[in-house]
């Protein structure tokens, strides 16, 4: 990932209404949410949400797929693994372990790694 498109998908984030939206996306999973449930949720218009949501998806942090005639919309996880990685690169200077305490903290259990798991590819 390159600054722009960090700095494009922080500013996407940056919006209380695209972070609500995201956080939404999140709890909801693959499976993705109908764009006019999002908005319902939401609290906002169909015709703003569709605005925030073509915002998110082009930072790459979200991805919308169509099922029919309804429009979902989910996580990116890729998008969202790459900006993470790209804010965590160099972390503690390249020694992984110092930053530990960081993923550790009871809030960010989710994403902690299991040290008796081993696993390539965790999800976001």
């Amino acid at each position: 990932m390159e600054d722009q498109e960090a700095i494009e998908a922080l500013s996407a984030l940056a919006h209380p209404t695209r972070l609500r939206v995201f956080k939404l996306l999140v709890q909801a999973g693959p499976q993705g949410v109908p764009a006019g449930d999002i908005a319902r949720q939401v609290g906002v218009p169909v015709t703003t949400m569709s605005t925030h949501l073509g915002i998110l998806s082009r930072a790459g942090v979200i991805r919308p797929s169509r099922q029919s005639r309804i429009v979902y919309y989910a996580l990116d996880d890729s998008g969202t693994r790459d900006l993470f990685a790209f804010l965590m690169a160099d972390c503690c200077g390249g020694r992984p372990d110092l930053c530990q305490p960081v993923f550790a903290a009871a809030d960010l259990a989710c994403c902690a790694p299991n040290p008796t798991q081993v696993t390539e590819h965790e999800p976001v």
